[in-house]
């Protein structure tokens, strides 16, 4: 006779644990399917609230979780089953770890009496992502003495409290079943001693910064010429209020990077400048531009001109403002690290005696923004600036634009200088890698209702083309930029080498309308802003994922964007 009891306590230990994490915060379960996992697949579909996703390929899976972490700001499961299957999240998990973002990674796993013993589809799961996870729990086998409701639940508890703090990340809980792994449906009596107990409610401080401080902080910076930078980050509500206002009251630039959140909406705008990666570019300007103090939020600007000339200035005040650890100053220039929420931070400078400076050092800053921006007016710019002009133009307010790597955000950097639309762009730049890049996207449109649009490379595209399956039930709007192959090499010393097309660009020459076809995607091919316009509007008026591929001259586009940095750089 079939042993039931196994099957039985394999489906009460799992349904506890997904059932304690809902309890938690979870709301969504990114599932790959395999054999050993099978009582948390079937715990997640019993689970009230929870909604379920399947995606097969599991790094694809993993980076819609991380997707879906990014839009939906809670922790996201991801399941897969025992063996190579959870290697496969390790590019997903770097990127959360680095971005601060939280997932919850279940692995199945065999039962310790078929380790180390040449059992199939077994490795040593323990520890499997290293220091990249906040923390890791083995838990044991349903059904044994230790693997009590209370605790399953408590780890669950556990488990989301570590992706949600101190610091934000992902956290790996692997879970062995023993065989028989299902049986039948359940009776009603076993579906009675599935119920979990109450979880552990979970709440965070929010780090205020202290008042002494503050008021030192306030007489430091008053009346000093100074720089406000804001990088990439997750920041509270009324941050950007915040933060323009304390702009305002110091009467200095506020630099903002295009995943600041800063560029784009309603908010006062007057001391937010974006086109500092061009001005920046001018030796003269950065020499005679010296701040006497620099104030910094956030991760580390895209701008390689932003911060070299962060890393050059001689001032013995660059403060950072960082929520977490470890702080982000990989120039090693910052000499104060303040551990405060960002909005409470401003909020208590705010409230602080402030004095502005000179009028004439914003002036100067803002005198360069609008000479970039005249010049950028009145040359002919790479296609890929005027895509992007064309998308802000047309695209919805409150869309959400996902920015890969490489080229992509380079370009987006540049030529996205900012303007009234509520628009909300994000970014894997924890790692920076191309990998992902589709099936993040396709994650922040699964969150929600407001309309998705991601721009990636050609490279990207075929790094996670196995990604594209899950937009068959989702409505965004992909734009692939084909230069050929790895079209950032071109601006480097890699392209004066004779190899440079061999090992560097890698062309892979794949046709993007078939790739289109295979995942049932619509499909539009443009060569210039105007066919892209016609294109787009098409794209947001369908029901489905369309993917407009946007044919680039590789060579036509380096030298439009040289020039344009020569003309950057040449004084007026």
């Amino acid at each position: 006779m079939r042993d039931t009891a196994q099957a039985r306590a394999n489906a009460a230990g799992a349904q506890i644990l997904v059932d304690g994490l809902v309890m938690a915060g979870v709301n969504h379960a990114v599932i790959s399917p395999g054999s050993r996992s099978s009582p948390l697949v079937l715990a997640c579909d019993a689970a009230a609230g929870l909604v379920t996703w399947v995606i097969p390929d599991e790094r694809a899976a993993a980076f819609f979780a991380l997707g879906l972490a990014k839009a939906d700001q809670r922790p996201v499961m991801v399941i897969a089953t025992s063996g190579s299957a959870p290697a496969n999240w390790y590019p997903a998990v770097i990127e959360a770890a680095q971005d601060l973002q939280p997932l919850i990674l279940i692995s199945a796993d065999r039962p310790p009496d078929l380790q180390d013993c040449g059992a199939n589809q077994t490795i040593d799961q323990a520890g499997l992502f290293g220091s990249h996870v906040r923390g890791f729990y083995a838990l044991p086998e349903a059904g044994s003495p230790s693997a009590s409701r209370r605790y399953f639940t408590s780890i669950a508890s556990r488990a989301v409290d570590k992706s949600r703090w101190p610091l934000p990340g992902p956290v790996h809980l692997n879970v062995p079943f023993k065989e028989p792994l299902i049986d039948a449906p359940p009776s009603q009596k076993a579906q009675d001693a599935l119920s979990t107990p109450a979880g552990t409610a979970l709440s965070y401080p929010r780090l205020q910064p202290l008042p002494d401080e503050m008021a030192t902080l306030a007489a430091q910076l008053s009346g000093k010429p100074g720089l406000i930078v804001c990088g990439r980050g997750t920041f509270p509500p009324g941050f950007t209020r915040a933060v323009t206002r304390l702009a305002g009251d110091l009467a200095c630039p506020l630099l903002a990077d295009p995943l600041s959140g800063l560029r784009y909406g309603a908010h006062e705008r007057s001391h937010v400048l974006s086109r500092y990666d061009s001005f920046l570019r001018q030796a003269h300007f950065s020499q005679a531009h010296q701040p006497e103090w620099v104030l910094r939020f956030g991760a580390m600007p895209v701008s390689q001109q932003l911060q070299n000339y962060l890393a050059g200035l001689n001032t013995d005040r660059q403060l950072v403002v960082a929520p977490f650890n470890p702080w982000p100053d990989p120039d090693h220039v910052a000499n104060r690290v303040i551990h405060s929420d960002p909005e409470a931070f401003c909020q208590a400078l705010l409230d602080a005696r402030l004095e502005p400076g000179n009028s004439r050092w914003h002036a100067g800053f803002v005198a360069e923004e609008r000479r970039v921006a005249a010049l950028e007016a009145k040359r002919e710019l790479p296609l890929e600036a005027q895509v992007l002009h064309a998308l802000v133009e047309c695209c919805d307010a409150d869309t959400r634009l996902f920015a890969g790597n490489s080229l992509v955000i380079r370009d987006v950097d540049s030529f996205l200088s900012g303007g009234q639309k509520p628009l909300t762009l994000t970014g894997n730049r924890g790692a920076s890698g191309i990998d992902g890049n589709i099936s993040t996207t396709l994650g922040i449109a699964a969150a929600g209702s407001a309309p998705v649009v991601g721009l990636l490379g050609d490279l990207a595209l075929y790094h996670d083309m196995n990604g594209l399956l899950a937009a068959r039930s989702l409505k965004a709007t992909l734009i692939v930029f084909n230069n050929g192959g790895g079209g950032i090499f071109a601006y480097l010393a890699q392209a004066r080498l004779p190899q440079f097309e061999r090992y560097w660009l890698t062309p892979t020459s794949l046709d993007i309308g078939q790739i289109a076809r295979l995942y049932d995607l619509g499909y539009h091919r443009v060569s210039s802003a105007g066919e892209f316009r016609r294109a787009f509007r098409q794209a947001l008026d369908s029901n489905r994922t369309d993917l407009i591929e946007v044919s680039v001259d590789r060579q036509q586009s380096v030298a439009l964007h040289k020039a344009y940095w020569e003309a950057v750089v040449t004084p007026s």
